[in-house]
């Protein structure tokens, strides 16, 4: 499922926080990151949840395994300047190259203004980091032992997409879904999208193919799950569906 566009008809405040956080990921991915180019800054401020677990902040070549045993390459490790747990945060605003950039940004961009235009600028900001924390927890809940840096804000913005469902679950959204451009409910198109997560992370719930599909699962419930707090006291509180999917 990619989205192309959605109904933004009734937004009445411009989403400073939304293109704000967008406006972020690009001048890291560009100045920090050499474009993706950058593995000394990547991979320093990526998060490692091996480092996460144990508290010691791995540097060198290490192996990466699988379930099985079987080593399926090496990555080398950087120090961690501000130290390992900082790196729930800075993690959260890099990527590893421009199409995984340039998708995220797509998602963040139709769906992250919606939210922020009803709960706020603050409330929105709020939001997304606490369920960038939450998909983050959620892959190294997965993955405790995993050497494999995660970096992305894709935890982050599936917390978007979960809040949306719940929020404007009939809202019509136009997408590319299985290479036909239609215009579905917003349950429909993010139904497709967290179902195809769902299917993918079971075969690979530590992230070994590359992917961390836990953390756009996690990122997902917990945007379900807590957009009621966040919308507490808004126009919204009590209007918001208890089971849209």
């Amino acid at each position: 499922m990619f989205p192309l566009s959605d109904d933004n008809s009734e937004i009445t405040i411009t989403p400073y926080v939304n293109y704000i956080f967008i406006g972020i990921n690009i001048l890291v991915f560009v100045l920090f990151q050499g474009l993706g180019g950058n593995d000394a800054f990547s991979y320093a401020y990526s998060l490692v949840p091996r480092e996460v677990t144990t508290g010691v902040d791995i540097e060198g070549v290490v192996a990466v395994k699988n379930s099985a045993g079987q080593v399926l390459g090496e990555i080398r490790h950087f120090n961690a300047p501000l130290g390992v747990y900082f790196n729930f945060l800075s993690s959260m605003f890099m990527h590893g190259d421009v199409m995984h950039i340039g998708g995220n940004m797509l998602f963040l961009w139709i769906f992250g203004d919606n939210i922020e235009n009803l709960i706020g600028h603050i409330r929105f900001a709020a939001f997304y980091i606490v369920c960038g924390l939450a998909a983050a927890f959620a892959q190294v809940f997965m993955g405790p032992d995993s050497v494999i840096p995660m970096l992305g804000a894709s935890g982050a913005i599936s917390g978007v997409l979960g809040g949306y469902v719940l929020l404007f679950p009939t809202r019509n959204v136009r997408a590319l879904i299985f290479r036909v451009v239609t215009t579905v409910p917003a349950y429909v198109a993010l139904g497709i999208w967290i179902g195809y997560q769902i299917i993918l992370g079971y075969f690979s719930p530590s992230g070994e193919g590359g992917v961390a599909y836990a953390a756009h699962i996690g990122g997902f419930i917990s945007g379900v799950a807590l957009i009621k707090v966040f919308a507490i006291g808004t126009s919204t509180d009590k209007n918001i569906p208890a089971h849209p999917l």
